[in-house]
């Protein structure tokens, strides 16, 4: 993914139907533990939306967030980049980390993130950025996997035994 291409602004249709996408996701979430229903729609560079419910499970550690089931379910479609996500919750609430970094991984800073609640009237917009200001990127990773190479670590830490100075 290149996060140094500038796109286009999101016009105030496709914002709406982001948010409308996600408003209807979230009648579809499974949230028998919790009552907190969240739906989620991200928008691909393809043009292609995909949403997302929140799933819960008995076993609280399973639950899966509505953001990054409509990210997995894009990423499933072979989509590796996107645009935009709306969120919308009982009370307009903000992504957890988690889903803050698997934001990051496939959206870039800059990109556009909508939270709402169910009614669309309170509409609060960030940059992806913004809420995550030092996110984990995959360009980081690279990077910290460069610089142990070239001081002859393995990524366990340990000095590469067969490296000789």
């Amino acid at each position: 993914m290149n996060k140094n291409n500038a796109k286009p602004p999101l016009s105030r249709e496709i914002r709406a139907t982001l948010l409308q996408r996600a408003a209807d996701a979230r009648t579809r979430a499974y949230a028998p533990y919790s009552a907190y229903r969240v739906g989620a729609a991200v928008l691909g560079v393809s043009g292609k939306i995909y949403d997302g419910v929140n799933v819960e499970n008995a076993s609280y550690g399973l639950t899966v967030c509505a953001e990054r089931n409509a990210i997995f379910k894009g990423v499933s479609e072979g989509e590796r980049e996107f645009r935009a996500i709306a969120v919308v919750t009982e009370d307009g609430g903000s992504p957890c980390g988690a889903c803050r970094q698997v934001q990051y991984e496939f959206m870039r800073p800059d990109a556009m993130v909508l939270l709402a609640s169910p009614d669309l009237k309170d509409v609060r917009t960030f940059k992806l950025g913004a809420l995550l200001p030092d996110g984990f990127s995959p360009q980081k990773l690279r990077a910290g996997q460069e610089a142990a190479r070239r001081r002859g670590q393995h990524s366990s830490g340990k000095s590469n035994p067969k490296r000789t100075r």
